[in-house]
């Protein structure tokens, strides 16, 4: 069974993880994701998934900005995925879901018993689908979303010729409102 440390550990590293996506997002000029589509698709690919893998079941999720999954013929060049999202999202739209998922995953580690009935991530019984445990998903979750900051921090370095702060533990980056 996870102690209150484990939980509060896992969560100062998953929380650094989201710090470090929005601190990501705050640092681009407000039209940098109009003029650079591969960083916007990316950033909102993150969002959505660091959602989707917060949710149980899978089938319970419902993202706070819309998209349309397309095939691969008719997907942007730099769109990442098939989830493309219906209209290029404001910067303050983007961290305002980031907020609201950022709740969601804390309530998530906090609730980390280790209980085997606790729910799995299970998308159906296809071949590829996922099916995770409660625990799994949530170390997935982090990697997916750590994977994907570096790909946003190097653009940002790149296009932007800026270093992005990295964090500690959550809570650490100056930017970031509490």
């Amino acid at each position: 069974m996870p102690t209150n440390n484990f939980c509060q550990e896992l969560w100062n590293q998953f929380g650094a993880c989201i710090d470090m996506l929005t601190n990501c997002i705050h640092t681009v000029p407000d039209d940098f994701f109009s003029h650079h589509k591969r960083a916007y698709y990316l950033s909102f690919h993150t969002i959505v998934f660091l959602d989707y893998y917060s949710s149980f079941p899978p089938s319970s999720f419902t993202p706070l900005l819309s998209f349309t999954q397309l095939p691969v013929e008719q997907r942007p060049a730099e769109s990442i995925g098939d989830m493309i999202p219906d209209v290029i999202y404001t910067k303050e739209e983007l961290l305002q879901y980031v907020e609201v998922i950022r709740a969601k995953c804390k309530g998530l580690v906090f609730s980390l018993t280790g209980d085997t009935t606790q729910p799995r991530f299970t998308e159906g019984s296809e071949e590829g689908d996922m099916d995770y445990s409660f625990l799994e998903i949530l170390l997935y979750n982090l990697r997916h979303t750590a994977h994907h900051v570096g790909q946003l921090q190097l653009i940002i370095r790149q296009e932007l010729n800026q270093h992005t702060e990295w964090s500690f533990r959550e809570g650490d980056i100056s930017c970031i409102k509490k």
